[in-house]
Parts: structure tokens; sequence; C-alpha cells
């Protein structure tokens, strides 16, 4: 299953490493395992995107994911790929960015040809094979229909696909330089959400989370003396605040850290797809490790 994480300590810069792949197991045993793709989205102090990442499988370099990326932003996105649609290619590599903002998404969608219908000249915001593109590439329009109101944008690209679409899960990461979204839908995987005080549950401490599969650990010193709100696919600590989101619930962080959090699938999808539904490939990019 693909791994999705995003922090933002708004209206702070931090310092934060990640281990995009920390998994202490051996290589014959990682080789089964092993990402389809990792990556990492940040965001320089003038607010220009910037994006690290790399194809990784077993028999390619793990240079990429194993090395610690150092990096100072006020939001983050990073994603450990599993593939479903799309070959092991870095335009099919997580996060992606469109008009300034950048997207990772854990899910499928099938029925690609009616959503590049739908999408018609806006089509061309995609650059490679996936539906996660697609998806964000539905979103940036209808951001755009919006005014530049992203919410809406998340909301009704959202919306369309599970009234039309196949769909077996619409997760997503969405991030700009202060803001960050994230999407539950519907209760196929989790997402977890952690408003973290500066110091963390007993103050003083610096930011230290471990994935419980060792696929993403990120350590942050600046954390200490800031607060957060960080969105993960999986628990990553022992931290009692961790909340999960409900299926169809739309997550907003703002500027200052402040959040708000509505339902805005309340439905379930209208032609919901289940594992057996699936392509093999597609099948074993969603099963939880």
């Amino acid at each position: 299953m693909c791994r999705l994480f995003g922090l933002s300590s708004a209206p702070h810069r931090t310092r934060a490493t990640f281990w995009l792949l920390d998994a202490p197991d051996s290589l014959s045993r990682q080789s089964h395992h092993d990402p389809d793709g990792t990556g990492l989205g940040y965001f320089a102090a003038d607010g220009t995107p910037h994006v690290d990442k790399a194809p990784i499988a077993a028999y390619r370099d793990r240079a990429f994911a194993e090395d610690a990326r150092t990096v100072e932003s006020v939001t983050f996105l990073a994603h450990v790929r599993y593939a479903s649609t799309g070959s092991l290619d870095a335009r099919n590599t997580h996060p992606f960015q469109q008009e300034g903002r950048l997207f990772a998404h854990n899910g499928v969608i099938e029925d690609l040809d009616r959503l590049d219908g739908h999408l018609g000249d806006d089509r061309s915001l995609v650059k490679g094979d996936t539906d996660s593109e697609r998806f964000f590439a539905l979103i940036t329009r209808e951001t755009r229909r919006h005014g530049g109101d992203v919410t809406a944008g998340i909301e009704h690209a959202a919306r369309w696909i599970a009234r039309n679409l196949p769909v077996y899960a619409l997760n997503l990461i969405l991030v700009t330089p202060d803001q960050l979204w994230a999407l539950r839908y519907p209760e196929t995987h989790e997402l977890y959400v952690l408003e973290r005080a500066a110091g963390g549950q007993h103050g003083g401490r610096h930011l230290d989370h471990s994935g419980t599969h060792g696929r993403m650990r990120v350590h942050s010193a600046g954390l200490a003396d800031q607060p957060s709100v960080i969105v993960a696919s999986e628990l990553m600590d022992e931290n009692p605040h961790w909340r999960p989101m409900e299926p169809g619930e739309l997550l907003y962080v703002g500027p200052g850290l402040q959040t708000h959090r509505r339902a805005v699938l309340p439905e379930p999808p209208a032609h919901r797809l289940t594992l057996d539904d699936l392509r093999p490939d597609a099948a074993a990019s969603q099963k939880a490790a």
C-alpha cells in the first residue's frame, strides 16, 4: 500500500530530515517489498515548489530511498509508491506538481478514458500515465473554475469521480507553501491526523516519527519549539492524540495551523471497487504491507 505523509508547521519554516526507506530487514526480504517510487515535496522560502523523486524497484539503485534528505520548508509532502497504474518512471512517481501545488494519492480510479474526456484540454496537465495525476488535474481545473478555492476544487473533483467512475480509494494530501489539505474516501484505507503541540506530548521533544513498517522516518529538531499538524497513512508513534479521519472527511490546515474538517462525501462511491475487482498489480499495490 502506498504511504502518505504531510506536515505543516505554518507559519514557521522548519528543517526536517526524511528517510524514505528505513527498513531494517535483509536485502533478500526487501526485494519482495520494495516500493516502486519514493518522493519528497517541499517549498523554498520564496514559495517555489521542489520535488525530489525517483522510481525505485528491487532491481534499481536504492541510494535515493536510503539517503537522508534534509530540507527546510513550512509544508512537506512525502510518498512511497506501490504502482497500480503507470510504468516505473519518474514522471509517474509522486508527488506531482501543478500550478504551484504538490499532490500525492493512495488508491485506484478506473475508466481513465472517461476521465480523460471529462478533463478535455486540461488533460495537458498530465505528464505521466497514472490515475493519480489525472485526479490532480481535475482538482486543478475545478480549483481554477472556483476562483482558486482549493477546498472547492478538491470537493467538486472528488464528487464527480465518486459519482461517475469506478473507485477503490481517493485518499490524498495536497500542499501549497503554507496550507495543507487531506481527504479520506471511502473507508478503504486509513488516514490519521496529529495536531502536535511544540515539543510533542510531554513538551521539549523534537519530532521523531517512524512508520510501523519502516518505510518512512521523519526527524525535526525544530519542532521541539514549534507546533505542527501531521497527516499520515499510518500511526507513526505512540502519541495518544492521533485521530483517524472519518470516511468522506476533508481536512484543511491553514497558514496559522488552524484546522477545519468537514464531511464532503457522505455517500459511498456509485461504482465501488473491491480488491477482487482490481487487476492483480493494482490489487497488490493496495494491500497492507
